[in-house]
């Protein structure tokens, strides 16, 4: 029986981040994939700006940049078009330039096996973490004590206990099943395809608008459904999705043919890969039951609208790498990782629900309710309106945790993906980056624990704060400037900054009882 402190199933992008993570806070893991080779397929290409900051702190952020497929320059963006591609009518609106003042790092686009095979590179350096690629998972267990996962290659079993069991497997999660752990959500009755092509002709067909990486088709017929292209290189290679008829005799056949359709005429392609998938949001009803941990794909499912999935499975394992490393390291309550499942599960709610769901809804009605034959001048306006969709879901996503018990947040909070972008210091919210004195951005002065940024904040304040921290050994870095440029946008004083980013508290002054708070923030028993 072999042990560790964390035993991860499932080692794609999410996985393989956990345990590096963790590994990196010194933390003992074991990954398990059945895999022995990544999927070629390009599948989720764009990593937002936050995304970006976790591999900057894990190092490689040089790496990933330079694992591109598409040329430094090349436009992140999307096209918006109507009905097809040679209609006529698009619009090419801003979208994640929007929000990149308040985060610390530029997005990045590139196919996931790139991200995954960075990722797997600075695993492979670090000795604490084993990886049991080509082993299937085939049970999960767990007691007051430990977890265990029993894994199987050929004829051979082998067992893997752990302090802690996650499961990142997938939207069929082992782990998730034999966990009990139920799953709702929106399912919307469509099946779609995914289509891998190489095409010189519609290369050159993309022309007729300004570089960007990704093609959305919005035809009415389809009721507010995308079909859209996405590129993968910028000389031939694409993917492209679409629903497929219900009635579809062959869809295989159906999902080319549709390539054409969205194209608005007849293209010559290369088919490298056809798939599908479900269109519906799915979501786990609790991440944690016990010593069980869901995250990822096994936590929640959608459809690629947006980059929001492996963007927000990223977040769900840093998320949880702290705290598990706060509780194993004894300077948190078991209470702490209760709070991982109604902060990253609220946010993905409001991610499937009101932004996913709400975004085909809204498409729907304006493809109901106008055309361009009728009133042109009104078509081009709302048209207009509707392609700015992107850029507007983008600058309300803005995940916070203002409801959680590990935040000071403010009162009658609530957690969720909506909210909105500000410079300003708020507890529950990702910290924006500023300049400090030194030339250095504040980001590059925060601890791998806590950090307590002090603003021309009065020293027994800060030693209030920091002495309590010490006392319970709880790592905290301590950052100290005034409040002159961008600082002062901050509009307080003292930031107590969480591992993962957030503000877990604001104030001019110390808390009345720094004790107290600091207990509460990390599920600590009374004194």
């Amino acid at each position: 029986m072999e042990e560790y402190n964390a035993v991860i199933v499932g080692g794609g992008p999410v996985g393989m981040a956990l345990a590096l993570d963790l590994g990196l806070r010194g933390q003992r893991c074991a990954v398990v994939e059945k895999r022995t080779e990544l999927s070629l397929i390009p599948k989720g290409q764009g990593l937002s700006q936050r995304s970006v900051e976790h591999f900057w702190r894990w190092g490689i952020s040089d790496e990933l940049r330079a694992a591109r497929s598409l040329p430094g320059d090349f436009g992140i963006g999307q096209v918006t078009v109507y009905d097809q591609l040679q209609s006529g009518i698009w619009d090419a609106l801003p979208g994640r330039e929007l929000i990149q003042r308040y985060y610390f790092q530029k997005n990045v686009r590139l196919p996931q096996y790139r991200t995954e095979e960075v990722i797997r590179r600075r695993v492979a350096q670090l000795p604490n973490i084993d990886t049991f690629f080509g082993w299937t998972a085939v049970d999960v267990a767990q007691d007051d004590r430990s977890a265990s996962v029993v894994i199987e290659r050929a004829s051979t079993k082998r067992t893997l206990t752990g302090d802690y069991v996650i499961g990142s497997d997938g939207g069929r999660s082992l782990v998730r099943e034999n966990a009990g752990i139920a799953r709702g959500g929106t399912d919307f009755g469509e099946l779609v395809a995914l289509v891998v092509f190489r095409s010189a002709e519609f290369n050159a067909l993309l022309e007729q608008f300004p570089k960007r990486t990704t093609y959305r088709v919005m035809a009415p017929d389809l009721q507010g459904y995308w079909m859209f292209f996405g590129r993968v290189d910028d000389e031939d290679q694409f993917f492209f999705h679409a629903p497929v008829p219900a009635d579809a005799p062959d869809p295989e056949r159906a999902a080319v043919e549709l390539i054409s359709v969205a194209a608005g005429e007849q293209v010559a392609c290369e088919i490298e890969h056809i798939g599908f998938w479900d269109l519906r949001v799915s979501v786990a009803e609790d991440y944690r039951v016990g010593r069980i941990f869901v995250a990822g794909d096994a936590a929640h499912t959608h459809p690629p609208y947006g980059g929001f999935g492996l963007n927000n499975g990223l977040e769900d394992a840093v998320n949880l790498s702290w705290k598990l490393d706060a509780v194993l390291r004894g300077w948190a309550g078991d209470a702490l990782l209760d709070t991982y499942s109604p902060e990253r599960g609220d946010v993905f709610r409001d991610v499937g629900e009101k932004l996913i769901a709400g975004w085909i809804l809204d498409d729907r009605r304006f493809l109901s309710t106008h055309a361009p034959g009728e009133d042109p001048d009104e078509f081009k306006k709302e048209f207009a309106e509707v392609s700015r969709g992107f850029g507007k879901r983008l600058s309300t996503f803005e995940p916070n945790y203002e409801g959680s018990a590990a935040v000071a947040g403010p009162a009658g909070g609530r957690n969720g993906a909506i909210g909105t972008h500000t410079m300003t210091a708020r507890a529950g919210h990702h910290l924006s980056p500023v300049q400090l004195t030194s030339g250095e951005n504040v980001f590059e002065t925060l601890g791998t624990g806590f950090t307590l940024i002090g603003l021309d904040a009065d020293d027994s304040a800060v030693t209030a704060i920091a002495d309590v921290a010490r006392a319970l050994g709880i790592p905290l870095a301590v950052v100290r400037d005034d409040r002159r440029g961008e600082r002062a946008e901050y509009a307080t004083r003292l930031i107590l900054v969480r591992p993962d980013q957030f503000v877990a508290w604001t104030g001019d002054t110390a808390p009345d009882d720094a004790g107290t708070m600091w207990r509460r923030l990390l599920g600590l028993p009374r004194a």
